[in-house]
Parts: C-alpha cells; sequence; structure tokens
C-alpha cells in the first residue's frame, strides 16, 4: 500500500487489499483483501468494497454503497450515495448461489446516480449517465442518458456531463457547448470525434 493513502481510524482494509497513491478511504468503510483500488480513488462513509472488485483511478464512491464480488470500475467511474450493485440475478438466502455471480462492467467516466440500482450482468458503457433512482437491468451504451423503472434511454451525455440536443437514433452531429467537444450519432451509438 502506498504511503500516501488517507485512511480514517474506523476504516478496517484487510491484509492484501491494493490501494493506489492519492486515495482516500473515509469512515467506516471495508476493504476485502482481494480488492484492488487504483489511485486517486475516494471511498465515502459506510462503503464497502469485496473480494473480486477491481475499482480504477480516479473513482468516486459515495456514502453507503457495497461493490460485490464481480464488479469492475473502469477510470473515473462515479457512483452516488447510496446506489446498489448486485451480484446474483435469482438470490434465494437459503440456496447457495456463489457460483452464479454475473459481472458487471462500468466503463471509463460513467456516472450512476444516487439511489439507482444495477442489475448484475450488464456493462454500462464510457461516459454513459444514469440517472438518481433508475434501476439498470440491461447494457447501456455510451454516451446514453437513462432513467426510470427499469431504466429507459432518454437522450445522451457529453464527456463533460451534460445533455446533448440530440434525438435517440438516426444521424446527426453536434458540439458539447461547454467543452467545444463534437459527438456524431450513427444508428443507435454515439461517438466523440477528435479535435
Amino acid at each position: 500500500m502506498s504511503t500516501d493513502v488517507q485512511i480514517q481510524s474506523s476504516a478496517i482494509v484487510d491484509d492484501g487489499a491494493i490501494i493506489g497513491e492519492g486515495s482516500k478511504i473515509w469512515h467506516f468503510v471495508h476493504v476485502c483483501s482481494g480488492a484492488r483500488i487504483g489511485s486517486k480513488v475516494s471511498l465515502g462513509q459506510n462503503v464497502f468494497i469485496g473480494n473480486q472488485v477491481v475499482v480504477g483511478d480516479g473513482c468516486k464512491i459515495q456514502n453507503n454503497v457495497s461493490i460485490y464480488d464481480g464488479v469492475t470500475l473502469e477510470e473515473g467511474v462515479f457512483c452516488g450515495p447510496s446506489m446498489v450493485f448486485t451480484n446474483v440475478y435469482n438470490p434465494r438466502s437459503l440456496i447457495e448461489r456463489k457460483n452464479e455471480y454475473r459481472p458487471t462492467l462500468v466503463k471509463t467516466g460513467a456516472t450512476l446516480g444516487a439511489n439507482c440500482t444495477i442489475v448484475c450482468g450488464v456493462v454500462i458503457g464510457q461516459f454513459a449517465f444514469v440517472a438518481a433512482g433508475a434501476v439498470v437491468n440491461k447494457d447501456v451504451p455510451a454516451y446514453a442518458l437513462v432513467a426510470g423503472v427499469p431504466g429507459r434511454h432518454i437522450g445522451w451525455m457529453s464527456a463533460y456531463g451534460e445533455q446533448l440536443d440530440l434525438p435517440l437514433s438516426g444521424e446527426a452531429a453536434v458540439k458539447c457547448k461547454y467543452s467545444g467537444e463534437r459527438y456524431l450519432l450513427n444508428g443507435n451509438s454515439l461517438e466523440r470525434l477528435e479535435s
């Protein structure tokens, strides 16, 4: 573990956990021994990180989030307060299903809003934006804005985090008014163009 990691005295970091430089671990956090946490990560109060979890550089995990085995967060993912991950699709207390974990991948720059739920086995695309309270039970395209229960694709977001004036599908181009970056909609997918 790097020497510049800040760990509050009430946090528990099990032996074997890997914590990158410049990371901050706040009150009542528990990081299990097999977890791999990148650099400059913030783990808010009451966060749990399981054994088979990877958290990329620059992620921000807000208060009361549990990240269970099988979840991978790439670089710069934001997990809002009290959002939920699952890792078993059909849990039963009386039936052991640890061999049925479904992996979940959250790609670079995605935002998962407060109190949203990510049902296991999905991929959240890069810079996607899941609205507060949404329930995601299928893959989310890159840059997509998803809201509701179940989560529905309702728009597109820039990497800057602003909604883009685009239809849900078709052929169109737009520039983010805040960053100046250009985006191209091609059918049902959006890509950011190189400057």
